[in-house]
């Protein structure tokens, strides 16, 4: 079980891990940091915790620490107990949520390897807030997807933030990165899947009728603003619109994304 060690000075080494958190260049889960996954709040670490992240510590109050001890019970690893004071000065801010737990990140998924294994998947494209990515990630475990294929210009699902808005989720909905972008979506044709561009732009089939809960689908998502590019709509085999009100010309990806994640599920 998790091995309880008082902290009472703010300096110890050994809670260095979740040091200055509030320092973007300090931050392990930053690009060019340590690649620390960081989970925040009882629900999330209960979720690394039952993640196939390696988890290095726990740090909180006791009372938060406490309520993790059945889940923590077959984990190895220290559960660092601090006052609200002297965590507030380790990470650098109050956490409202009273825990944090840090972890290896676990091997990469191929995509290759994860095309082969699933029926829905979403694609996508220049998703770089990291809000709209953890509500992705969420979306897409509510509603049953198989995973996510990460094309051009996304930041990191890892990220500290994305982490907490997917409440944990994105730990547990398998996640790989596409290289050639967007030439991999190949990959995705010939393993038969139909890919499904989300584009507001004329021409494009109603979701109603564009029966994305048969057979394998692929839902392909742009950013906010800009959307797909072409090159990505051309590469897709068809492109779907979400019906609304004329005088709204497009939706929040994340709230776009649980619409078509709902249409593919076929509830």
């Amino acid at each position: 079980m998790a091995q309880i060690v008082e902290i009472s000075d703010v300096e110890d080494p050994r809670v260095d891990d979740f040091r200055d958190l509030s320092r973007a260049d300090r931050r392990p889960d930053r690009p060019g940091g340590r690649g620390l996954v960081i989970a925040e709040g009882v629900v999330v670490v209960e979720r690394l915790l039952a993640s196939p992240y390696p988890v290095r510590a726990l740090l909180g109050v006791r009372r938060r620490v406490e309520e993790l001890a059945e889940a923590t019970a077959d984990v190895d690893v220290p559960a660092y107990v601090a006052s609200a004071e002297v965590m507030a000065e380790i990470v650098g801010f109050h956490l409202n949520r009273g825990v944090l737990a840090v972890a290896d990140r676990a091997p990469v998924v191929e995509p290759a390897e994860l095309i082969s294994r699933s029926r829905r998947l979403a694609v996508l494209e220049g998703i770089g807030d990291h809000e709209n990515l953890g509500v992705l990630f969420r979306n897409a475990a509510a509603l049953g997807l198989d995973g996510m294929l990460l094309g051009a210009g996304c930041s990191d699902p890892l990220y500290r933030r994305s982490v907490r808005v997917s409440m944990g989720h994105v730990l547990r909905v398998p996640f790989a990165q596409l290289e050639a972008w967007p030439g991999d979506l190949k990959m995705l044709r010939d393993n038969g899947f139909r890919v499904a561009a989300l584009t507001p732009r004329a021409g494009s089939k109603s979701l109603r009728d564009a029966d994305l809960d048969r057979g394998k689908v692929a839902a392909l998502l742009g950013s906010e603003g800009p959307g797909l590019t072409d090159e990505a709509i051309d590469a897709a085999d068809l492109a779907v619109r979400i019906p609304m009100s004329d005088d709204v010309d497009s939706l929040n990806v994340a709230t776009a994304g649980a619409i078509t994640f709902h249409a593919m599920s076929g509830a």
